[in-house]
């Protein structure tokens, strides 16, 4: 199992925000060290108008990470395909595999927040269908060796043909999932798949039954399963008092980033987002002894690595730490990345 970097650059607080220029800047630092540290990727959230994170262009951050780095690979994390035309995505990130020399693994996702698609008069309630459509495009013009033409319910267009092209072919992609519908498209479109942990305990009961679902609904439409990766939430402790002040950050996180950006309304959530309702009631209510090893990895290095070997059995190819939740000071991330990489990551022989 490997292991990578992984932020949403969460930054709604209500107090003491970190300024954004300088948020986005120790992110670029962080991604450095990650690629210096040795891990196998990073992984950068795109967010608008600050409503959770602040870095609105993961493209143009990876490729500054990218002209610095010859190892690390370098995702988004993911991008909220409906907000833009799959046209222009497939050409940024075919663009961005060039110039890294094939290290782009691409994830694409609905989002979830109905305040960044007003702003850009995109359609939120109606973006299911619109993701679906816009993936299975981006797919094709990278496999494409000539022009393609595409006749479908929200996009149109004749004998277009995209360069450059991607590096890998296929370069890899990935669904983010929080829902049953999210793994039928990874399965029949031939993605991987990633999940977050809490969400996967949430609605299927763990990532061992996430596995399971996707693998058989790959082998429905015919397909191996593609790679299965996850995200964690991560902090180091070391006694009682270092414990308490993680969880009281993660519980920090949660109400002041998280809630407030889900569709949580049962009179405003559009259908496709009703599953999100119970997760919004659940994190409203909890507590800090309630973040189990399903939703963080909190404590010393030996019981993170107990709860990571869990996650390894369960058939999860790589794990996506995101270290800096929570307004946790920069130099804190820097030691917690280092520390994970010479005191956990040897556990795992390919990372």
């Amino acid at each position: 199992m490997r292991f990578g970097y992984f932020t949403l650059s969460d930054n709604a607080y209500r107090e003491d925000p970190r300024p954004a220029n300088q948020f986005v800047a120790d992110i670029i630092d962080e991604a450095l060290y990650a690629d210096a540290l040795g891990m196998h990727s990073a992984w950068i959230g795109e967010h608008h108008f600050s409503t959770l994170g602040v870095l609105s262009c993961p493209d143009l951050v990876l490729a500054h990470v990218a002209a610095r780095t010859t190892h690390i690979r370098l995702a988004p994390a993911v991008t909220v395909l409906p907000l833009h035309h799959p046209i222009r995505v497939a050409e940024q990130w075919a663009t961005l595999d060039l110039l890294s020399g094939g290290r782009v693994d691409f994830a694409a996702g609905r989002g979830y927040d109905r305040r960044e698609y007003e702003p850009l008069g995109a359609d939120f309630d109606g973006n299911q269908s619109v993701f679906e459509e816009g993936m299975e495009i981006v797919r094709r013009l990278w496999a494409a060796d000539g022009p393609i033409s595409h006749s479908g319910a929200h996009y149109r267009f004749d004998d277009v043909a995209i360069t450059p092209h991607p590096v890998q072919r296929p370069l890899p992609a990935y669904v983010a999932s929080f829902s049953r519908p999210s793994i039928e498209l990874a399965a029949r479109l031939g993605c991987g798949l990633i999940v977050a942990p809490f969400a996967a305990a949430m609605s299927f009961g763990g990532l061992q039954q996430v596995a399971e679902l996707y693998a058989g609904t790959c082998a429905a439409h015919g397909r191996a399963p593609g790679r299965l990766m996850c995200s964690y939430f991560i902090h180091f402790a070391d006694d009682a008092e270092q414990e308490a002040a993680a969880r009281a950050r993660q519980i920090s996180y949660y109400r002041e980033c998280v809630i407030p950006s889900f569709p949580g309304d049962p009179a405003t959530a559009p259908p496709s987002y009703r599953y999100f309702i119970g997760m919004v009631e659940r994190l409203r209510d909890v507590r800090p002894e309630d973040l189990g090893e399903n939703a963080v990895l909190i404590g010393p290095p030996a019981r993170i690595t107990e709860v990571l070997k869990k996650v390894e059995a369960a058939g999860v190819a790589e794990v996506i730490l995101y270290f800096n939740v929570g307004r946790k000071p920069h130099g804190q991330v820097k030691d917690e990345m280092a520390r994970f990489m010479e005191e956990v990551a040897p556990a795992f022989a390919s990372a």
